[in-house]
């Protein structure tokens, strides 16, 4: 299962690339926004930035609704860098233009996924990713999760190449249970994915380790 770090935070970024396990970002509007990142340009160099500091897929988010309009955003975004995913909404002009751009051979992410239908869609336009939201589902108390598992008998059943990547991750079970199902990529803040580091255990153990050392040393 491959790892994404959802964020803009460019030093998050760069603790989870020395962790060695990072595989690709995904961000959005709202993510650069809270680093305080705003503006074409602006916008455009911190995506730039991202893609420098990682070996694999960035996700970058088209803001236009409208078929022409998400067209040709997502055509630029493409010509920013090879590491650009052209991120879409899931909504019918959205359907149209990941399937433009699947046959332009422009990698897509189809985002704000909360069923299994709107994923069959997805795949049949020929969506890269798919971005189901178990978290948000989780807040309404439906089951995300148990979305990640349907949607996965569906790809199996028809060989559909897109993956599904696990977004709203909210805590490091989340994780672990997209991993059981089968979810080709989760994307997580940092926080969930550091937290899969610890545990009482190995803290105790490694304790108990030094001080036995320190003891054969006196």
């Amino acid at each position: 299962m491959k790892f994404f770090i959802d964020t803009a935070n460019l030093d998050e970024i760069k603790e989870a690339n020395n962790l060695g396990v990072l595989d690709g970002v995904t961000t959005n509007p709202s993510l650069m926004a809270k680093e305080g990142i705003s503006g074409g340009d602006r916008i455009t160099k911190h995506y730039v930035d991202i893609c420098e500091m990682v070996n694999g897929d960035v996700s970058a988010e088209v803001i236009a609704t409208d078929f022409d309009g998400i067209v040709r955003e997502g055509e630029a975004l493409a010509t920013l860098h090879k590491n650009i995913v052209v991120k879409v909404p899931m909504i019918a002009e959205g359907i149209k233009a990941i399937k433009y751009f699947t046959d332009k051979g422009i990698k897509t992410n189809c985002t704000l996924v909360f069923s299994a239908g709107q994923a069959l869609l997805a795949a049949k336009a020929g969506a890269t990713y798919m971005s189901p939201f178990l978290g948000r589902l989780d807040d309404i108390s439906a089951d995300g999760l148990a979305l990640i598992e349907e949607i996965r008998i569906i790809y199996d059943n028809y060989g559909y190449q897109t993956e599904i990547l696990a977004a709203s991750i909210r805590h490091p079970m989340h994780i672990i249970e997209c991993a059981k199902i089968g979810a080709d990529v989760i994307t997580s803040p940092l926080k969930p994915i550091m937290s899969l580091l610890s545990h009482p255990l190995t803290d105790k153990g490694l304790a108990q380790f030094l001080a036995d050392y320190a003891k054969g040393n006196e």
